[in-house]
């Protein structure tokens, strides 16, 4: 069985420094009341700017169609592109009363539709470049998306400046950053095809350590941060040094794999390699043959046939009410803390951040252990699970108390995050990997209709609240958004519960894992026998 070289294991370290920077539009809240005081626009207003960046999200399936036909590096380049063109305008002209709200609008979904084409090329190139390894890999890479409000929050605070201008500060940041880690990972950004021989489970372990140290170090900086126990340089230099460590990995496989050819020039193993061969081959029918009595062939879903099946409505409608709840509600972090007088905002969006990334990276680690032992879990399952602890963090948030609104960011951000990780693989289990570019955007279109929805929603009862003022402040500001979004989170689970019945695709892998666990098998005849018609 190939297994991924060190070509592809850097492949793997461009996706994971492209996911870290791709959620520029994650530090709105930080800078989004200082945005309201300048252009003088009230919080209805703000909240469609919040969903503008979701808007462009609606046009991201253009990116799966282009992944087809161009080069992936380029498509990588569009979408930094329009992160430039977009954000680089706004802090251009920010100060400019030429600069009008629709602009701002128009130029923020410009920007969040270029975040749809890097994700695209980053999902691609971890599920071509990695085999039967590949929702290990999307899990890993996609989990340092979340990332990003940490990474700009500690680079703004790093750079010195007027407390004032920390929105073109943001602005800016949002327009370079994207394209310099393009322009440096390009090279990287290429499928090729899987022919060493070598043994991918020591690499995962390394990358789940050192990913780990990074999630450590993120949590550990932004709790710290309301401390004053390190400084902004401090965190921006520890964690910058953290992210750069993966490009060890593909480094020191390289030095191996010259090793490994000197070797064989010297050595004459003609005779090795045929007996070798011969053991390939015997191992990969008794594979087959084994596979051949558990599993069945993966129905590929695509195209209109997409919107006709009732299952995509139940994951759509299951995902607009837990993950797209969860990021209008860090998208509201901004004004959600102002309403309850708290001085550090950023605070709070790297808490959610950090938390945000933990939990996309936990999918990961349940996929490489679950795989070792011979079976996978079931991500429809998994996606309901989360939705019940982010219902409950709703309800704590109708408690005033900080500890409350602390807690609660932090489950939110952890389960939002592992949602929006394992919804990745969701869709090429539900729907199959052919046409995984266009249906995933598809799916994620959500995104825009869901914030528009509880956005509004949300800033209609906020404004009420305020009695014709722009400011509101109190618990009651949120108060009945809070219960209401709880309540649809919970039908975000009795959903989820109903697509999972359905699908039972954990069916047939509980019977796969069924000869090396008599307890799965009897856990499986169970599934079998209660989803039997």
């Amino acid at each position: 069985m190939p297994f991924p070289s060190s070509v592809h294991w850097l492949s793997l370290v461009g996706s994971i420094w492209l996911q870290t920077i791709n959620g520029p539009n994650t530090d709105f809240p930080v800078y989004s009341s200082q945005l309201k005081e300048l252009k003088h626009i009230s919080q209805v207003q703000l909240n469609f700017l919040a969903f503008a960046s979701d808007a462009g999200k609606i046009f991201g399936w253009f990116s799966g169609v282009a992944a087809l036909y161009l080069p992936l590096w380029l498509v990588a380049f569009i979408g930094a592109a329009f992160g430039l063109v977009g954000y680089g305008v706004q802090y251009m002209f920010l100060d400019n009363a030429g600069l009008r709200y629709w602009h701002l609008f128009l130029l923020t979904s410009l920007a969040g539709n270029g975040i749809c084409w890097i994700n695209t090329v980053c999902y691609l190139l971890c599920l071509r470049n990695f085999g039967s390894s590949s929702r290990v890999a999307v899990s890993l890479a996609s989990s340092y998306l979340s990332l990003s409000a940490t990474v700009y929050t500690n680079l703004a605070d790093s750079i010195p400046g007027p407390a004032n201008s920390k929105a073109k500060t943001y602005l800016l940041l949002n327009a370079v950053v994207p394209m310099l880690v393009t322009v440096l990972v390009a090279p990287s950004l290429r499928v090729v095809d899987l022919k060493s021989a070598a043994s991918t489970d020591a690499t995962f372990l390394i990358m789940f350590a050192i990913t780990l140290a990074t999630s450590a170090c993120a949590v550990v900086s932004s709790i710290g941060s309301t401390s004053n126990v390190m400084s902004s340089r401090e965190h921006t230099v520890s964690l910058g040094v953290l992210l750069a460590t993966p490009i060890l990995i593909p480094l020191v496989l390289r030095v191996r794999e010259s090793l490994n050819k000197r070797e064989n020039r010297i050595h004459d193993l003609g005779t090795d390699d045929t007996d070798t061969m011969d053991r390939v081959v015997n191992i990969d029918v008794e594979t087959k043959e084994g596979d051949g009595v558990s599993e069945k062939p993966q129905e590929e879903v695509g195209g209109l046939r997409l919107l006709r099946k009732p299952d995509f409505w139940l994951y759509f409608f299951s995902y607009m009410f837990s993950g797209t709840l969860g990021l209008v509600f860090l998208n509201n972090l901004g004004q959600i803390a102002e309403s309850r007088r708290l001085a550090q905002t950023s605070t709070l969006v790297s808490l959610s951040s950090s938390f945000g990334f933990f939990g996309r990276l936990l999918p990961s680690f349940l996929d490489y252990y679950s795989a070792k032992n011979g079976y996978s879990i079931s991500r429809t399952a998994s996606m309901a699970c989360l939705m019940a602890p982010m219902s409950g963090a709703f309800f704590l948030l109708l408690n005033p108390g900080d500890f409350f609104l602390y807690l609660s960011t932090a489950v939110i951000g952890t389960c939002t995050g592992a949602i929006t990780s394992v919804a990745v693989s969701t869709t090429s289990e539900l729907f199959g990997a052919k046409n995984f570019g266009v249906n995933h955007n598809v799916v994620v279109s959500n995104i825009p209709v869901g914030s528009l929805c509880f956005g509004y929603f949300a800033a209609f009862l906020y404004q009420r609240a305020a009695r014709g003022s722009n400011r509101c402040i109190g618990a009651a500001c949120y108060q009945e958004t809070f219960a209401i979004w709880g309540a649809t989170c919970a039908v975000g689970t009795l959903l989820c519960a109903v697509l999972y019945a359905r699908s039972r695709n954990f069916d047939g892998r509980l019977q796969a894992a069924a000869v090396r666990s008599p307890c799965l098998a009897r856990v499986a005849n169970l599934v079998g026998g209660i989803g039997a018609p």
